[in-house]
C-alpha cells in the first residue's frame, strides 16, 4: 500500500483578500411621532472579502427572493465585537455606496478559524 502524498493547500481566504472596508452599525427608532428609524452608533470597522451570490446558487436565490444577499469574511473580532441579526452594515466600495445590508446569519469560516463569515441581505 503506497502512501499518500502531502500537497499543500493555501488557504481560501488571506490577509492580502481582505481589501474593502465596511461598516456595522445599529438602528434605533426615531425620536416624536414620525415612523422610523436612524441610524444610532457605529459599532465596528473592518476590512472584508466580498462574495455575491454564486452562479450555482441563483436559482435557489431566485426562489427565496434573496437576489442581492452577499457574503462576508473577515478577520474574527474575538470578543471586541461580536455581530447579529439586529445590527446593519455598510460596504465602502463604489459599487455599494448608499445601499445598506441587514445581517442575516453570523456562522465561523470552518476552513479557516481565524474569519468569520456573515451573510447579509439588502434592507429596504
Amino acid at each position: 500500500m503506497k502512501m499518500q502524498e502531502f500537497k499543500y493547500k493555501s488557504p481560501r481566504v488571506s490577509n492580502g483578500d481582505l481589501r474593502t472596508p465596511i461598516l456595522f452599525f445599529e438602528y434605533k427608532a426615531k425620536e416624536g411621532p414620525m415612523p422610523g428609524e436612524t441610524e444610532a452608533r457605529t459599532l465596528f470597522r473592518a476590512w472584508a472579502k466580498i462574495d455575491q451570490v454564486w452562479m450555482r446558487d441563483l436559482e435557489l436565490a431566485k426562489s427565496n427572493g434573496t437576489l442581492s444577499d452577499v457574503t462576508i469574511t473577515i478577520r474574527d473580532p474575538q470578543s471586541e465585537y461580536i455581530p447579529n441579526n439586529k445590527h446593519f452594515l455598510e460596504i465602502d466600495a463604489l459599487e455599494y455606496r448608499g445601499k445598506r445590508y441587514n445581517i442575516k446569519k453570523v456562522q465561523p469560516n470552518m476552513q479557516d478559524r481565524r474569519f468569520i463569515d456573515i451573510i447579509a441581505g439588502l434592507s429596504q
